[in-house]
């Protein structure tokens, strides 16, 4: 893409911390299975490897949500993390490049409510949706298609994501407008399915749920044979939440 600009200000560490009278606590340790030196967190973290803790294999979310980061001072790829427990790198995300995760911080979560503006163009401009209060697995079930380049987020905190059926990549949209991919720390302006995150201040039942979900993704959405595949996307990623 062409289309290119400066750093992302939407991603600076002084959205760290959270919504009024929130708490927050995630234990991150060295080894998976929750082995090896573990670190306790109640704030930001912009190094673990400052804290002693020279990797992470494993993290307990005691409450939150968090975002994590591939590298330190909030950088590189992000990785959400609801309250649970994720005893290795597989639970947490399905597009590991690396090893890595250098920094953490509290995810602002502003209300119970969700409401997000997805553009097609940036500058919000261009084709238009509006989500509200609703998890989205597919933006082409929506006629969407694949490309999100600005975001307006009303109410809540919300993840976006590369593929269908919430895998790849995972961007962090809290309150506020982002004009442009970058400000949500993309390359390229690809969002394919977006879910809310959720707030145990509110949804004391928590975060994400397991579920199935049967649709349809076209081979090619300029294919003149209109042949279209169906897709049973399992969603691997799962929390086990006590209310």
């Amino acid at each position: 893409m062409s289309e290119q600009q400066g750093a992302p200000e939407q991603l600076a560490a002084g959205k760290s911390q959270g919504g009024a009278g929130a708490t927050y606590k995630v234990v991150v340790f060295e080894f998976e299975n929750f082995c090896g030196k573990k670190v306790e967190l109640s704030a930001e973290c912009k190094n673990v490897i400052e804290k002693g803790c020279e990797k992470v294999g494993s993290i307990i979310v005691e409450s939150g949500p968090w975002v994590a980061f591939e590298r330190q001072a909030f950088g590189g790829e992000q990785f959400v993390l609801e309250k649970g427990e994720y005893p290795r790198w597989s639970t947490w995300t399905n597009s590991q490049t690396n090893n890595y995760l250098l920094s953490l911080r509290p995810l602002k979560v502003d209300s119970a409510d969700h409401k997000l503006h997805l553009f097609e163009n940036p500058g919000f401009a261009g084709r238009k949706m509006e989500i509200v209060d609703d998890d989205v697995p597919s933006l082409w079930v929506h006629g969407f298609q694949d490309r999100v380049a600005s975001i307006k987020a009303t109410n809540g905190a919300w993840v976006g994501y590369m593929f269908p059926g919430y895998r790849g990549r995972q961007y962090i949209i809290e309150n506020g407008d982002y004009k442009h991919w970058n400000d949500w720390g993309a390359s390229t302006p690809q969002i394919q399915s977006v879910r809310r995150v959720r707030d145990m201040q509110w949804h004391k039942r928590g975060c994400f749920i397991v579920r199935i979900i049967l649709f349809s993704v076209p081979t090619s959405y300029n294919s003149r044979n209109n042949i279209w595949l169906m897709v049973l996307v399992y969603i691997s990623f799962f929390r086990m939440v006590v209310g």
